[in-house]
């Protein structure tokens, strides 16, 4: 059994998979279109309200996987809502120095809002917490070894 994250960016995928791939090194593995879907029954194709698809829709993402180190993450365009929502919800990512952690966090951090610079704490010689430019949560750990 695995619970993987799911990331909806409400018509901003291509462009964080694109800032993923610069800012934390990820490589996306799928990467599917509305337009590329089979039509579905008794739905409008596309993102958007039932009868009311946004403009080019086509060519948002219906569903991407992508890998950051060993990790999984699946994101779509969603509903192109243009309203991202990550409350209540964060991804931690572990780094196997300070440096790392530091690349990591300044990556990540680009367009985004620092909650708690990188500090060393009890637990992490760094750790710190930012939302990047979608709204993502995300806690940045060097942790500390024995």
């Amino acid at each position: 059994m695995r619970v993987q994250p799911y990331l909806s960016f409400e018509g901003r995928a291509e462009e964080a998979l694109d800032f993923y791939t610069k800012a934390v090194g990820a490589q996306v593995n799928v990467k599917m279109r509305f337009k590329d879907a089979p039509p579905m029954e008794a739905s409008d194709q596309g993102c958007g309200d039932k009868g009311a698809p946004p403009a080019n829709t086509g060519e948002k993402i219906m569903h991407s996987e992508f890998k950051i180190g060993e990790s999984l993450i699946m994101a779509s365009d969603g509903f192109c809502s243009g309203k991202t929502s990550f409350a209540g919800v964060s991804l931690a990512i572990q780094a196997k120095d300070d440096a790392e952690a530091k690349r990591i966090f300044d990556g990540l951090a680009t367009g985004g809002q620092v909650q708690q610079p990188l500090i060393q704490t009890f637990f992490a010689t760094s750790f710190g917490v930012l939302a990047d430019k979608f709204g993502v949560s995300w806690m940045v750990v060097a942790p500390e070894t024995p």
